[in-house]
């Protein structure tokens, strides 16, 4: 018989849940088509879900007829481009956020007081992306020490700052960050952490088992380009923990439950709680048993939504 621990807090955020509130709400009040400009959360299942209610997923506005009804994603897009948008008349809902947009606002303060910004980030995650439509020739974005010490030269005397993307590994964060403060003596950073919450609890969550529980494995609910999903999955890896990703049950290889006495359950903050409870259904019918949900903290976040048109 295989154990099931089940990690709270799991499944949609406050913020992912807003932006799927955004465009069912979009889908029943104006109809399909819908346009968004980029994957509207990073999960494959439910963007073929939306495709097939006639959600157009595409970055090119040159695809999008005038009057046309416009949703930007969860991940922010860059005021520039919202001027495009308004240009070409096309309507749209902003979905971004809100932890997004405190990183980018903050981005452009900093850019208007002339500093220059390190920001650790993914250099192909669409957050990243977008900040550097703030400002290419004063923004740089590291992922890795390497990418610090090509830094060194060019902005040894320079005014910094030091932003993050909010999807990254806490700890991962932290040593890169002590890293740049060694090189960088006077680089300042804001206030608050730029880590979102639900990236914090979520990584919490598995650490948390690690330390009360002997488990011999963790299955992480992700999509490919989410960046969290991945960091679940490093943080077990450290331990020597067999850990893998998969989208639903039916990616599981069954071979891999053979040996697996107590299993850990996850999912990041754009999988749905019905793929997590089916899984655990289609796990039940192969020798498995829900023991346990361990919570580590309660989320109360909720953000309201606008579904007017702009």
């Amino acid at each position: 018989m295989i154990n099931i621990y089940l990690a709270s807090p799991r499944g949609y955020c406050a913020w992912v849940n807003r932006a799927i509130n955004i465009l069912n709400g979009a889908l029943e009040k104006y109809k399909a088509p819908i346009f968004v400009n980029h994957e509207i959360i990073h999960n494959k299942i439910i963007i073929d879900y939306y495709k097939n209610k006639g959600v157009i997923f595409d970055d090119n506005l040159e695809n999008i007829p005038e009057n046309g009804i416009m949703i930007f994603s969860a991940h922010w897009v860059s005021p520039k481009y919202i001027q495009k948008v308004k240009d070409k008349w096309i309507n749209y809902i902003d979905a971004s956020c809100p932890l997004v947009i405190k990183v980018h606002t903050e981005a452009k303060k900093f850019l208007q007081k002339w500093y220059k910004i390190i920001y650790i980030g993914q250099k192909k995650h669409q957050e990243a992306l977008w900040i550097l439509w703030e400002d290419k020739n004063n923004i740089f974005i590291v992922e890795n020490k390497k990418d610090v010490d090509l830094l060194r030269n060019t902005l040894k005397d320079e005014k910094l700052v030091l932003l993050t993307q909010t999807t990254l590994s806490v700890s991962d964060k932290d040593e890169l960050e002590k890293y740049i403060f060694d090189r960088f003596k006077k680089i300042e950073k804001p206030d608050t952490s730029d880590i979102c919450y639900a990236t914090t609890n979520r990584q919490n969550a598995v650490k948390k088992l690690i330390e009360v529980k002997k488990i011999d494995a963790l299955i992480v609910i992700w999509s490919k380009n989410s960046s969290n999903s991945n960091k679940l999955k490093n943080i077990w890896d450290k331990y020597w923990i067999k850990s893998i990703l998969i989208d639903r049950f039916e990616d599981l290889d069954l071979n891999f439950l053979k040996w697996i006495k107590k299993l850990w359950i996850s999912s990041w903050a754009s999988v749905s709680h019905d793929l997590v409870n089916n899984l655990i259904k289609k796990l039940e019918k192969n020798n498995a048993k829900l023991i346990e949900e361990i919570k580590i903290v309660e989320e109360k976040i909720n953000f309201n939504f606008d579904l007017e048109l702009k």
